[in-house]
């Protein structure tokens, strides 16, 4: 008896009786022979199902699930209130031609000369090429995509003699590369380049769809089940703007990881240290863009799957809102349906004009909400301070207001995101674990599907209350700042345990906070982006994460350029890095 727990109706909470939990996560550390080990044991009928019960226990995921009256309605998919317009932007016409979109996106950037990056002497030692510099590269014919591409498919060749092996991708064919270039430097050489985008490179996360080559989710055998008849919606409309897609990138298996290990494959290293992780699972597409061989790559995010790595690579991440991006042609887990799309009625896609004279009106006119106990519940200071110290730049430079928020029911947060997208990954993956691909899957995916199994259906529904509930705290915080701020993660890239590249490895508390401040953009679908704004003592990257209003894409991004504007000169040269413009 007593066990039961009545939450108070989300508008009657009293934000002032709220107090902050440090997050405690209660798992053993697992590589190597244990790991092997343990999974066996917890996928055991008996014995396993007593040891998950105990875990969720220990984590009070049974007392938040199923002995507490929660008395909101359920929301199984995100839902917005309608949303007031984002000032000084461009509205971008979704039935344009892709090109023609790209063309109205160029308008809006600030005016940039690429051509002073190709004289004088007092040039910077190392910087990280623009889309607009390989532009001006191909029309002023310093330089071809062909050649530029013979540099890369020499560097992807390279990193499958690393002992052990390396791949930023999982799925590469260097003759296709080879033949997209030379079409792309003819069309240059004929003055008929199809976009500013004709000639530049991307890679595909392995999980996106990208015809001819297989979309395995990094596993073994999803390709098995899954053929791959044509381009996902957003490759194919890259690719009409000319890009070179250079293969599937390297990630997680499944999505179903924070650090990027896989054991299928090998372990993609960080470009600033490679004996540490990149972060995942979008492990392949950060190291890329971070080492310099793509100036861009797409990825996905479940649960802070494209924000975690590029925060630990020291890139840019952006995550769009649910909804907002198609999601045809996704071979994992999640992602909103067209049907989701026509009932969330999303704002039409916004750029912030940042050329304007009004840009620094709009930016400064910004409310930045900071909830001072959770930002500073970090592994280091470094990145408390890095962070807070960037946030005071900003309102010195741009005059930007940093207000004091609270954000309740964090833990019921994480608790909702992980039996969700748990429940929802068991639901896709069964038919195809059930007939014996399961025992494919790498350690530590199968040890988190057995949690996933453990979940029941009055846990969903209960996760699914919670979402409610949360999505009306944060629309409520909404109507007082533009933009939540918070470090992207808790931690700088964790170091690779060797044991743990040939089976995997399961460790909960880094999992818990490199995921630390990254639930929202995911549970609630909100827009969240990840900048690069400085390092630790140890000179890994620490990344500043925004998150936006619904559909509030402008505005994260409008505040990204000021940041990048802001702390670019200090960029420092990952130990990885390969300056593929210059090939003279």
């Amino acid at each position: 008896m007593g066990k039961k727990r009545v939450m108070v109706p989300a508008e009657k909470l009293d934000l002032s009786t709220v107090k902050y939990e440090h997050e405690v996560i209660q798992a053993p550390h697992l590589t190597g022979l244990m790991l092997k080990l343990f999974v066996r044991i917890v996928e055991a009928p008996v014995i396993g199902s007593l040891i998950i019960s105990y875990l969720k226990k220990q984590n009070k995921m049974v007392e938040m699930l199923q002995n507490t009256v929660i008395p909101e309605a359920p929301m199984f998919k995100p839902e917005f209130p309608p949303q007031e317009a984002e000032p000084s932007v461009v509205i971008v016409d979704e039935e344009e031609k892709p090109e023609d979109r790209v063309e109205s996106a160029l308008k809006c950037l600030p005016h940039y000369d690429p051509a002073s990056c190709w004289t004088g002497d007092s040039l910077p030692s190392f910087r990280y090429w623009k889309i607009r510099d390989y532009a001006y590269a191909y029309r002023s014919r310093l330089v071809t995509p062909s050649m530029v591409a013979e540099q890369i498919i020499s560097v992807i060749e390279g990193c499958n003699y690393h002992k052990p092996p390396t791949p930023l991708l999982v799925s590469f064919e260097a003759e296709e590369i080879r033949k997209q270039a030379a079409a792309s430097t003819q069309r240059l050489e004929e003055g008929n380049p199809l976009s500013i985008l004709d000639g530049i490179f991307m890679a595909i996360k392995d999980d996106i769809d990208c015809y001819p080559h297989p979309s395995k989710g990094a596993t073994t055998w999803i390709h098995e089940v899954r053929s791959v008849e044509k381009d996902a919606v957003c490759v194919s409309r890259l690719r009409s703007c000319g890009v070179i897609l250079i293969g599937k990138a390297n990630m997680h298996e499944l999505g179903m990881g924070t650090t990027g290990n896989n054991p299928n494959y090998g372990t993609t290293r960080n470009p600033h240290a490679p004996e540490r992780y990149t972060g995942g699972s979008s492990s392949g597409p950060a190291a890329l863009v971070a080492s310099g061989l793509c100036s861009a790559a797409l990825g996905t995010d479940g649960g802070g799957s494209v924000r975690i790595p590029s925060s630990l690579c020291g890139v840019v991440g952006l995550k769009t809102t649910y909804g907002r991006t198609s999601m045809e042609g996704y071979a994992a887990i999640l992602g909103s349906s067209p049907e989701n799309r026509i009932s969330l009625k999303p704002s039409p896609p916004c750029l912030p004009i940042l050329s304007s004279p009004e840009n620094a009106n709009t930016l400064g006119s910004l409310r930045l909400g900071k909830y001072t106990e959770w930002f500073n519940d970090v592994h280091s200071t470094d990145i408390s301070d890095v962070c807070e110290d960037v946030l005071n730049l900003l309102s010195k430079s741009h005059g930007c207001e940093t207000i004091e928020i609270v954000i309740p029911e964090l833990h019921e947060m994480r608790t909702a995101h992980i039996v969700s997208i748990g429940s929802e990954t068991l639901c896709s993956l069964n038919p195809d674990c059930e007939d014996g691909k399961g025992v494919k899957l790498t350690y530590d995916t199968r040890t988190s599907m057995a949690l996933f199994r453990s979940f029941t259906a009055s846990d969903y529904v209960a996760a699914q209350c919670l979402r409610r509930r949360i999505m009306h705290h944060h629309m409520e915080i909404f109507k007082k700042v533009d933009v939540i701020v918070t470090p992207t993660t808790g931690m700088t890239a964790p170091k690779i345990p060797p044991s743990a590249l040939k089976v995997g490895e399961t460790d909960m508390q880094v999992t818990g906070y490199l995921m630390r401040f990254i639930i929202a953009g995911n549970l609630l679908g909100l827009p969240a982006i990840t900048v690069p704004v400085g390092y630790d003592k140890q000179g890994l990257p620490i990344g500043l994460q925004l998150i936006g209003r619904p559909w509030g894409e402008a505005s994260i991004l409008r505040l990204a350029s000021a940041l990048e504007e802001l702390c670019g000169k200090s960029r420092k040269k990952p130990a990885s890095f390969y300056d593929v413009l210059k090939t003279k």
